[in-house]
């Protein structure tokens, strides 16, 4: 079996570049590929308020309910901005085209690299929060975590790396299902909170005192903890132009079902956690959505089928990032501000690149953060907030700018989102500080930096490549130099093919003894190739330093019409492991000239046919 059969057997039939707009999402497809992390973020959203709560006591519990309705005041809002997000720039990119455009160059980067930092702190978290489902309902699975948690990110990769369209079809039955379990659960809590059932304890919904020690700042960190629940909202506006026709209409429409669902779903978990008197597991072994879910319907079927419908929910909730990173660096590749090959599609019509290098990053984090959730979370948001925070400040500019019609409605929005989200920020950066956002603080100016570089660099480039059409084609004469470890049928082809190019033609051999040089001229002679025999002898068993001095010593005499070229004689075995046999001396000699200055290096490769 060849290697394109095994390829395709992987990843799928090779796409042509026609079949693009079959891989474009309608909203049924575009709401689990898009919005799986927003809405998985549910199931550990509550849990995170009632951790930072926690060591005050249940009587602080009842404070999570106005948090919770904070939050989905701060969803609603940022629902309604990024609509118009979406219908000021439809061609995609969302906050990073909005910062760049509208607050310039540099903010734009700040935003790509704050939420590219972002798409894989979600891998990381989605994957670890659903292994914490698989212990809640499976404690025997503790010890194996983080094996557990990499296998989720590779099939991920995997998935993803077959396209689009294909991976949609297979993320949307569990987030379809999740979404079904969760609704029922909440609908349970909803009869059993009406009805009075046994289930559901004297507890207060909303708060009447503030217990001992509870301070402003501890309510600020439960809010800043609980709005994990609103990341990916933006990796709608990120991806409008992957959306089937009518691009905008079908991604604004997707944008109001995940807002909607998430304000049911995540304020529905809140109330039920308080209702139920439950406690998060100081141990992070079992989440509150599990314990919230057996108290509603014990340990029957339908515990099992929410927990793995969560399991799954939180695992592909990664796929948000798998879409929106590489679509973000493909966007930034085209502008030089990332590595250019992140803007190239795969065989399946994929940003291949794109998807596995967000599967090695969230692979790393996991590995050194043990596949802790509560680990992770502190470096969580912190990215998508400051993207928030400068897309929001971009509209404000371009509406002032602009002042299309109703431009003061929505300057009054985004000015608004602008604010709220800039105060989450802050309070985000203040309360986590010290337990890991540090982390994110530090390494986002680093990778900005970096990222500046790499535009720099390509811009220098393009300097340096840029040619005048006007101008004629120079021509030059090489003087090729083929080194020769001896005399065989790929020597014979090599100068062969070197003479049809030039007529200045120079074997270059290196001898280790005085024998081996007699020897090598002797025979040199008797062959008589017609091409100029060079011998150096090299003291110290040496092949490639001699060959540099004599091209140092060439091009020391060489004309202003001249080209030394290098031509290296190599030959190619039937049988892959057959290369680890041989010495690999041209790849040694191509890998060392290739630092040379004006030195062309070509090889002519000899198949062997046994």
């Amino acid at each position: 079996m060849t290697s394109d059969s095994i390829k395709r057997i992987v990843f799928g039939r090779p796409l042509k570049s026609n079949e693009l707009e079959q891989e474009k999402m309608p909203v049924w497809k575009a709401l689990p590929i898009l919005s799986s992390d927003a809405l998985s973020s549910v199931a550990y959203g509550t849990e995170q308020i009632l951790l930072a709560l926690a060591v005050f006591g249940a009587a602080a519990f009842a404070y999570s309910l106005p948090i919770a309705v904070g939050i989905i005041i701060l969803i609603t809002l940022l629902v309604v901005s990024y609509r118009q997000v979406i219908d000021a720039y439809p061609g995609g990119g969302g906050a990073y085209m909005v910062s760049k455009e509208n607050l310039g160059v540099p903010f734009g980067r700040l935003t790509g690299v704050s939420l590219l930092i972002d798409y894989t702190l979600t891998v990381a978290v989605s994957v670890s929060a659903g292994v914490q489902a698989i212990t809640s309902a499976f404690p025997v699975t503790i010890p194996y975590i983080v094996p557990i948690a990499l296998l989720l990110v590779w099939i991920m990769v995997w998935l993803n790396l077959r396209g689009t369209s294909e991976s949609g079809t297979v993320f949307a039955f569990p987030t379809y299902f999740f979404i079904l379990c969760v609704l029922v659960l909440i609908g349970k809590g909803a009869f059993d909170l009406i009805t009075g059932s046994e289930h559901v304890r004297e507890s207060q919904l909303i708060p009447t005192s503030m217990p001992a020690g509870l301070t402003l700042f501890v309510l600020l960190k439960a809010f800043s903890s609980g709005c994990s629940a609103v990341t990916g909202i933006e990796a709608i506006s990120d991806a409008v132009p992957h959306f089937k026709t009518p691009s905008q209409a079908n991604a604004k429409r997707t944008l109001v079902s995940l807002g909607t669902l998430l304000a049911i779903i995540f304020g529905g978990i809140t109330v039920l956690t308080i209702a139920y008197g439950i406690a998060p597991d100081p141990k992070g072994h079992t989440s509150v959505l599990s314990m919230v879910t057996e108290h509603a319907f014990g340990r029957g079927w339908m515990y099992y089928a929410t927990q793995i419908a969560t399991m799954m929910i939180l695992t592909l909730a990664a796929n948000t990032s798998f879409n929106g990173f590489p679509i973000l660096a493909s966007i930034m590749a085209v502008d030089k501000n990332f590595p250019r090959m992140f803007a190239n599609r795969g065989d399946r019509l994929s940003f291949h690149f794109g998807i596995v290098t967000l599967g090695v990053l969230a692979s790393l984090l996991l590995i050194i953060f043990k596949g802790k959730t509560d680990a992770l979370i502190p470096l969580y948001a912190i990215g998508v907030f400051l993207s928030f925070t400068l897309a929001q400040s971009g509209l404000v500019r371009k509406w002032l700018r602009e002042k299309q019609k109703g431009w003061q409605g929505k300057l009054a929005i985004n000015g608004l989102g602008a604010i709220v989200s800039f105060a989450v920020l802050i309070i985000f950066c203040v309360t986590k500080f010290a337990q890991g956002a540090w982390i994110v603080i530090v390494l986002t100016p680093v990778l900005l930096w970096f990222i500046t570089q790499i535009y720099e660099h390509y811009e220098d480039v393009a300097k340096q490549l840029r040619f005048d059409l006007g101008e004629p084609l120079p021509h030059k004469e090489s003087i090729i130099i083929v080194p020769i470890a001896g005399i065989h049928r790929v020597v014979a082809s090599t100068i062969s093919y070197a003479k049809t190019l030039s007529p200045n033609v120079i074997a270059f051999y290196v001898s280790y003894s005085d024998e081996d040089e007699d020897r090598m001229e002797e025979k040199w002679e008797q062959w008589n190739p017609g091409v100029r025999l060079v011998i150096f002898k090299s003291r110290y068993r040496t092949l490639i330093k001699p060959l540099v001095d004599f091209i140092a010593r060439i091009d020391a005499h060489v004309q202003e019409k001249q080209t030394i070229m290098v031509l290296l004689p190599e030959f190619v075995p039937k049988r892959w492991w057959h290369r680890l046999l041989h010495n690999q001396s041209a790849y040694r000699i191509r890998s060392r000239l290739l630092r040379e200055k004006d030195i062309v290096v070509a090889t002519l490769p000899f198949h062997l046919s046994e």
